[in-house]
């Protein structure tokens, strides 16, 4: 334990408290690490360059030994082979064995040799008419493996040879030339020669393009001959690519054929469907893909893929060409023959339904030029209207593919399918069946996006007038609802969470084809007829509707924002799909209850509560007068939902509180008005139609000028003004004025020629509107009639307080009686206090 003088043993230690030794032995591992990375490194750079070095080698090596051949095959055959004969295509000859070896695209001479040796072929075939004897000679059986080899790398280096000089050949591609010594013309027909389905190689030379991806090559041909065809010339007889593509086709996935699958990033429908307007270049190409089954195996591959997201698209030829948009044009065209075959199955139906809603979730919403299309029952133009940075403008004539292919028979034959075995007749205690539901998934899914994306005045006729869509989906929802289980359908749509309720993608459906329906039958069909549904059904869709907009509204509501405009695409950029799908709903809910309660009102046929949410209270209330709330938000968007007697507590607290923020009358802007009496609506239309809000808060003073032109005696200080309104509403009433008919029960009704005496006849009865607002916000009581017509015409910013549509008739009780006929007429007579 004691130091013995000798200092070789005695440890050394540094100032961190490990031995030296340690240190120096971590140091000298990394130093072994990083060189080994470093020889490693060094390593794999040399086996790299060893390999580039082979490479080069032996490409030179093949250059060589190609350019030998070539040589060779010169001597022997001649530089333009005009020392080939019949015998040169046999299975003995070295002929093909040497020129598939050493053919170069590129080469010219290389090139010019192929034309020759196809002009051969195509002229000897012509001559004896026996291509398999051509090439197999005596016996095709035991040189069938020969032959094949042979054929197959034929045809793809005419293919190839076209595809490397399709710039030179531009003008040559797609027409139908007269000449048949064109240079391509002679490729392509050898082509079509050496794959004629009633050779014995078809199917094996077929599967060898397919492997090669062939339709990537033709993709890229077709797009450089369509840049170069004259816009005025037109394709009548089906040209040779045409003919081409028509027997590759016929292959895929038809029996006894044994292609194989390809990658459907490589198959027809990627690289082919997506060009831009296809059809009009091949119509011929058209109906073969629609008439012999063949559109039925692509759509099923393409519905395969689609949901398990693997579906890819080659790159877009432009911004106004989308690749989506060109394959959903191309599609649709030929999706109708598919679905008026006899033979189309359910499950084919629900396979188009699903591409086609794919598809049109990425396509941006289309408006319309035709202004009876442009005009929606649930969009504003306003609310289509896309960020700049975000909009996205299709060409025109692949827009109008898209909206026209979108026809009524479209529509009548997909959803005749989809609900061809769905039983009407609701009562089933289990609730819908399997089938029921995908059909319903898919026909909603298909129809929502739809709306969203396309013009739908047309598609609300069809749906509403010539399909069972109303009458299924009400099948459907009320045995989901007498149930009270609503099957899940996210699969249907992509970004639909597992958890979304079931009744979203229904509603989101019926409620605007019905409100469509509601707009246009008369009191007749509704009430005595009961159509499009019984009164009865309609009272439980009433329950149905309320509990949808208050789960919406009030137990999950969005998240607020202060605009309630909702979301109107819910393409693949919108921000939030989920909230857009819920938004529409709860957009379209309000409003079919809305267009409800007025039938309602007309006559009644289900109890006002049934409008009314059971979880209204002083909270509710106290929220409802603060702006940002959702109970304020429920009171501008859905304000049926709030019994009567809670509105009036809102209606008078918002009115007391815009008295207190802005003190007594006096402080008010004061308007003085100078009315003639014989012109009074004209004088008070042109003098106040414009006045703003806050001059509708102040003071209106009126003085009446007399038929002499002297204005009357008087102060105004607030008597003159109900002068002026029980006038004016008098006038306005008048038969006489021409806003109003009378019938034989001294009963008035909107006359519907009003516009036809007054060129601005909306504007007055919205004026009127206003006239009213004022004198219930001045507490005035006005002994006037007013009809369910006037409140449809209001559109104030102050949504329950001043517009009146969203509130029913007893909001007037205390300023005015009306009693509602069925056929909305009103007493003339002075109304009842």
């Amino acid at each position: 334990m004691f130091f013995n003088g000798d200092s070789s043993t005695r440890k050394r230690v540094d100032l961190g408290g490990r031995s030296s030794k340690e240190r120096d032995r971590k140091k000298l591992l990394e130093q072994t690490r990083l060189e080994r990375n470093r020889r490693l490194w060094v390593k794999q750079q040399y086996a790299a360059a060893v390999k580039i070095q082979k490479w080069f080698r032996g490409r030179k090596a093949v250059e060589a030994e190609h350019s030998t051949v070539r040589v060779k095959f010169h001597g022997t055959y001649g530089k333009c082979c005009q020392n080939v004969d019949r015998h040169c295509f046999g299975p003995d000859s070295d002929f093909f064995r040497q020129l598939l070896f050493f053919f170069n695209a590129k080469n010219s001479d290389d090139f010019t040799i192929l034309v020759e040796t196809c002009r051969l072929l195509l002229q000897n075939v012509q001559d004896s008419g026996d291509i398999v004897s051509l090439f197999a000679g005596g016996d095709y059986s035991t040189k069938h493996a020969l032959v094949e080899y042979r054929v197959k790398k034929l045809a793809f280096t005419c293919i190839w040879a076209i595809y490397q000089n399709r710039k030179q050949l531009k003008d040559q591609l797609l027409i139908m030339p007269r000449d048949s010594s064109i240079t391509a013309t002679i490729l392509l027909e050898a082509v079509v020669l050496l794959i004629d389905p009633k050779l014995p190689w078809a199917c094996k030379v077929v599967g060898y393009l397919l492997q090669r991806n062939v339709f990537t090559l033709f993709r890229e041909i077709v797009l450089t001959g369509k840049e170069n065809m004259r816009s005025d010339s037109s394709i009548r007889n089906a040209s040779p690519l045409e003919r081409i593509l028509a027997l590759v086709i016929s292959h895929v996935g038809q029996k006894p054929c044994i292609c194989p699958n390809i990658d459907l990033q490589w198959s027809f429908t990627s690289q082919m469907l997506t060009i831009p307007l296809l059809w009009q270049l091949f119509p011929s190409l058209k109906e073969v893909f629609a008439t012999q089954g063949l559109s039925q195996h692509h759509i099923n591959q393409m519905a395969h893929c689609m949901r398990n997201n693997t579906y890819v698209l080659p790159k877009d030829l432009s911004v106004e060409y989308p690749g989506y948009a060109c394959l959903l044009g191309n599609m649709l065209e030929t999706t109708g023959a598919v679905l008026s075959r006899a033979d189309c199955s359910f499950e084919m139906a629900i396979d188009i339904a699903a591409v086609t809603t794919f598809l049109l979730e990425a396509l941006p919403p289309i408006k319309s030029s035709i202004p009876e299309i442009r005009q929606s029952s649930t969009l504003d133009e306003d609310d289509m209207a896309l960020p700049d940075e975000m909009e996205i403008v299709l060409n025109k004539d692949l827009e109008h593919e898209i909206v026209h292919a979108m026809h009524s028979h479209f529509l009548l034959q997909l959803t005749s399918v989809l609900f061809g075995e769905i039983s009407m007749v609701s009562g089933s205690n289990h609730g819908p069946d399997d089938k029921e539901v995908a059909a319903i998934g898919a026909a909603c899914a298909f129809l929502h996006v739809a709306f969203n994306t396309l013009p739908v005045e047309r598609m609300m006729i069809v749906l509403a007038f010539r399909t069972e869509l109303v009458q299924v989906l009400w099948s459907f929802m009320k045995q989901c609802h007498e149930n009270k289980k609503w099957p899940s359908l996210p699969d249907q749509l992509s970004y639909l969470p597992g958890d979304a309720p079931g009744w979203l993608l229904p509603l989101a459906v019926f409620c605007p084809v019905y409100k469509y329906m509601l707009m246009l039958v008369d009191n007749e069909e509704f009430y005595e007829q009961e159509k499009p549904l019984s009164l009865k059904d309609v009272g439980c869709l009433i329950v149905i509707l309320r509990q949808a907009l208050w789960q919406l509204l009030w137990v999950n509501p969005k998240v607020h924002s202060n605009s309630v405009k909702p979301i109107k695409n819910t393409s693949a950029y919108s921000g939030n799909p989920t909230e857009s799908i819920k938004q529409r709903v709860s957009l379209v809910a309000s409003e079919l209850l809305s267009q409800l309660q007025d039938w309602n009102n007309r006559r009644q046929f289900a109890p006002s509560s049934d409008f009314h949410a059971d979880v209204v209270d002083d909270s509710f209330i106290s929220q409802a007068v603060i702006d940002g709330t959702k109970a304020n938000d429920i009171m501008k968007q859905a304000p049926f939902l709030v019994p009567f007697t809670s509105r009036v507590k809102i209606f008078n607290s918002q009115l007391l509180a815009v008295r207190q923020r802005q003190g007594h009358h006096g402080v008010f802007t004061r308007n003085r008005y100078r009315i003639r009496r014989d012109h009074i609506l004209e004088d008070a239309y042109n003098q106040m139609s414009a006045l703003s809000e806050e001059d509708l808060r102040g003071s209106i003073r009126v003085s009446f000028i007399n038929e002499f032109g002297v204005e009357e005696a008087g102060i105004d200080g607030g008597g003159i003004f109900k002068d002026f309104m029980e006038n004016i509403t008098q006038a306005a009433f008048d038969v006489q004025y021409g806003l109003f008919k009378e019938t034989s029960d001294h009963l008035l009704y909107p006359n519907p020629g009003s516009g036809m005496l007054h060129e601005q006849h909306l504007q007055f009865f919205h004026f009127l509107g206003t006239l009213l607002a004022k004198a219930m916000f001045e507490g005035i009581l006005v002994d006037i009639p007013f009809a369910t017509f006037f409140l449809s015409k209001l559109k104030k910013k102050y949504n329950y307080l001043n517009d009146l549509p969203s509130l029913d008739s007893e909001l007037y009780r205390h300023l005015i009686f009306l009693k509602v006929l069925e056929n909305g007429a009103i007493e003339s007579n002075k109304a009842e206090r």
